[in-house]
């Protein structure tokens, strides 16, 4: 079964806005505009109502309603998907739940390195509530100041720190989900063990809302750093960045945080479109890589042994040169140089975008021969292979050609597209490493999803929710 698309009787909304109170919606055309409009501006759907409630048992409440009167429900955090997954269909027949008053920190266990916060809770805002007991909670975002913990949750969110610290489902010990019919799944504890059957948690983390509503997550903590060195590294090639993130690994044991790729194409658009920006560099080189490594020792000698590790690294042509930060000022210098490279981006005009993973050591490979690919369909094109090399996961993207028209490229999205993807699935990598399905990427989920798995994911959608009410017309 699946929801209703004709709009929802006013009775059901009348109803529906008294379960919130007259603070808890927002139904004028102006205020609901930011919810109908998805983050990249690829999609735009309608809704007579934008539900805002303050409690888990108005979340219960809203969709025991809507369930029974079949009324779709997206739910929404920050807005910041790159895929569509938070945006209402064009017909009006969904109301969509945000979560943004329900942004409490309920509890923090420093003893016990844990915290759980609402979903509504901005990332930004967690990491302070860790800091403030000299805790660290490592999700890191380009979104953190507007990204919440439940639209994390339910894409799977990645980031810089994945290398080290995970995935969003690895930094989760429990959860408080709102099923469609309205019941709660109360399994919010913060237990390291517990081995009592099926592991619920991990259905609802990644799964775009479909299966229900998010409202409360049992976070790991983790020793904040007393000491951090940060560095651009200029390699020759991707291979030899490899290379670096094996030895700096081992040298460090395994404290390496962030090791981000960057080409020199991607530094040079920052350095052109993005203000307060500098070449940390006098001369040009082909390859960098934002390297962090922190540890939670008072070791005094980490900068001294990064220092030697790099220039060994030098001495065998594994580096060309490296700059340590000497400052924060001069680290957030360095951080603004990779965070601002999808800005600068969309500053040079129009870009066809991917989200790919493979195992790290044939990234190099990769990179090669899906830059090939793109130029056999555009031999102009401009390639921006950058991102988490530390955990496999690129960005490769393709700007247009520098005198091109933008709407010819677009048009070529499609080839494109499929050149890259097919050229993943022969490597055994994910289409979508990090941002999720929602309605961008459903076609591909179908070509390139074994098909067994998907027929589980169908079974337990089913099982959930039988009248398809939780953020339809996404993943599947």
């Amino acid at each position: 079964m699946t929801a209703s698309t004709q709009k929802p009787p006013a009775g059901a909304l009348d109803r529906l806005r008294g379960i919130v109170g007259p603070q808890g919606f927002l139904d004028q055309a102006g205020d609901v505009e930011p919810f109908v409009v998805d983050h990249r501006k690829l999609y735009r759907g309608t809704t007579p109502l934008v539900l805002r409630p303050e409690s888990t048992e108005e979340v219960a409440a809203i969709l025991r309603l809507c369930n029974e009167a079949g009324i779709g429900v997206v739910p929404v955090g920050g807005n910041t998907s790159y895929c569509g997954g938070a945006t209402p269909s064009s017909d009006g027949s969904q109301v969509v739940v945000s979560l943004s008053r329900m942004r409490r920190v309920r509890s923090v266990d420093p003893l016990n390195y844990t915290m759980i916060v609402e979903a509504g809770c901005v990332l930004a805002e967690a990491q302070a509530a860790a800091s403030s007991v000299d805790r660290l909670f490592p999700l890191s975002l380009g979104s953190e100041g507007s990204c919440q913990i439940g639209g994390n949750l339910s894409t799977n969110a990645g980031g810089t720190a994945v290398l080290r610290y995970g995935m969003m489902r690895d930094l989760i010990l429990g959860l408080e989900v709102v099923l469609p019919d309205g019941r709660v799944l109360e399994s919010l504890n913060s237990l390291r063990k517990d081995n009592t059957g099926y592991d619920l948690r991990d259905l609802f983390i990644g799964a775009e809302g479909t299966l229900g509503i998010i409202t409360a997550a049992s976070c790991k903590l983790f020793s904040r750093p007393t000491s951090q060195v940060t560095a651009v590294v200029a390699v020759p090639e991707p291979q030899s960045a490899v290379a670096l993130l094996s030895r700096m690994r081992s040298a460090s044991g395994d404290c390496v945080s962030t090791f981000e790729l960057m080409p020199r194409f991607a530094l040079d658009l920052v350095l052109k479109h993005v203000g307060q920006t500098q070449d940390p560099f006098e001369e040009r080189h082909n390859w960098y890589v934002l390297l962090e490594i922190g540890s939670g020792r008072y070791d005094t000698g980490m900068r001294a042994g990064v220092e030697a590790d790099l220039a060994a690294a030098m001495e065998q042509g594994i580096v060309l040169n490296a700059v340590i930060a000497e400052s924060e000022a001069q680290r957030e210098k360095f951080w603004r140089l990779r965070e601002t490279i999808p800005e600068a981006q969309r500053r040079e005009g129009a870009s066809i975008k991917h989200d790919v993973s493979v195992t790290s050591s044939e990234l190099p490979r990769f990179i090669i021969e899906a830059s090939a690919a793109i130029q056999q369909i555009s031999p102009e094109a401009r390639i921006i292979a950058y991102g988490h090399l530390g955990d496999g996961n690129l960005h490769f993207n393709a700007s247009q050609p520098a005198q091109g028209d933008a709407s010819q490229f677009e048009s070529l999205a499609p080839r494109i597209n499929r050149a890259v993807h097919d050229l993943i699935a022969r490597y055994g990598g994910s289409f979508s490493a990090e941002h999720g399905i929602g309605q961008l990427k459903r076609s591909e989920l179908q070509r390139y999803k074994n098909p067994v798995a998907l027929s589980v994911m169908r079974t337990i959608k089913q099982a959930l929710d039988p009248k398809g009410i939780m953020n339809p017309g996404k993943v599947l």
